[in-house]
């Protein structure tokens, strides 16, 4: 039998939110048995549960939200707690945005990883997928279906040339997780760059923080990845299913989906009873953190 797990100690960085261009200080830090992953706005003293309940907008991003009062961009954050089995953090920001940092979610693994990680005294549970969910939006569509394991199968496709069609598929692991979801990184297009900023997205997008596209190809200097946009899809649909609260024992298939269809799949997933059960979940083994290469963050 697996156990429930916190941080060792606090931690924390400093950067900007990717949408919001707003300065941030981020801290992760120890929480009790059964405590889940909350968000506390330190800036107006409100908590946020990381659940659906809680769920507001996704337009471009995951946003939580409580009282009136909103955290947005938490989806790479819930990925990598999600994917090394933390159960329960309370993360602190003191501004309406968790930071961005590199775009992708190897900062948040790098911040775990020097927090530590601790058992409680508490039997951690999985959400086990007894029977297939599925949820479709126009061409979009994603689903869930029973396994022994956690994996996700992801296709997209967009009207560019470079992005006609990529595929993936990974069984999620902390090592899996760690060496080809963590480090892609969020993307967008050049074309539809002003037409965010009016929209008041994107304003601390840059090339230090997020793939952009050019109408012949990317103009960043090179890809972590070959297929480094369908990874960082991959990686924003953990975030998305770590709001059930428990970590997932299924096959998440998605093709052309995002946070909607995610946060869709995970709702009608939990209005089906007899589609999934809580399930003790087994001991994760220890791992050692692969080599960060260039990577990094601004300490706190």
């Amino acid at each position: 039998m697996g156990y429930r797990r916190t941080l060792r100690k606090a931690v924390g960085c400093t950067g900007i939110g990717l949408h919001s261009g707003r300065p941030v200080r981020l801290d992760l830090k120890p929480a009790p048995a059964e405590h889940g992953i909350r968000f506390r706005r330190t800036d107006l003293d409100v908590e946020i549960p990381a659940t659906l309940d809680h769920l507001a907008r996704l337009d471009h991003a995951t946003t939580l939200a409580r009282d009136g009062v909103s955290v947005d961009t938490v989806e790479h954050l819930l990925s990598a707690l999600l994917a090394l089995g933390v159960d329960d953090v309370l993360v602190e920001v003191d501004s309406p945005e968790i930071p961005v940092l590199d775009g992708s979610a190897s900062p948040f693994v790098i911040l775990i990883h020097e927090a530590g990680l601790k058992p409680h005294n508490a039997a951690r549970r999985a959400l086990r997928i007894l029977k297939t969910v599925e949820v479709k939006q126009g061409g979009k569509w994603a689903r869930l279906s029973p396994s022994d394991h956690f994996r996700v199968s992801y296709a997209i496709g967009f009207d560019h040339p470079l992005l006609r069609h990529q595929a993936a598929s990974f069984r999620v692991t902390p090592e899996s997780f760690v060496e080809q979801i963590a480090p892609a990184r969020t993307f967008g297009f050049l074309r539809e760059v002003e037409t965010l900023r009016r929209s008041g997205l994107a304003l601390g997008g840059s090339l230090e923080n997020a793939v952009v596209i050019g109408e012949t190809g990317v103009l960043n200097s090179n890809l972590r990845f070959e297929d480094e946009f369908v990874r960082h899809k991959i990686l924003d649909a953990i975030g998305d299913l770590a709001l059930l609260g428990h970590p997932l024992v299924g096959h998440l298939e998605a093709e052309k989906a995002g946070h909607a269809v995610h946060t869709a799949l995970a709702r009608k997933l939990l209005a089906t009873p007899e589609a999934w059960t809580l399930a003790a979940f087994p001991s994760l083994p220890a791992f050692d953190l692969p080599q960060a290469g260039s990577l990094a963050i601004e300490p706190a």
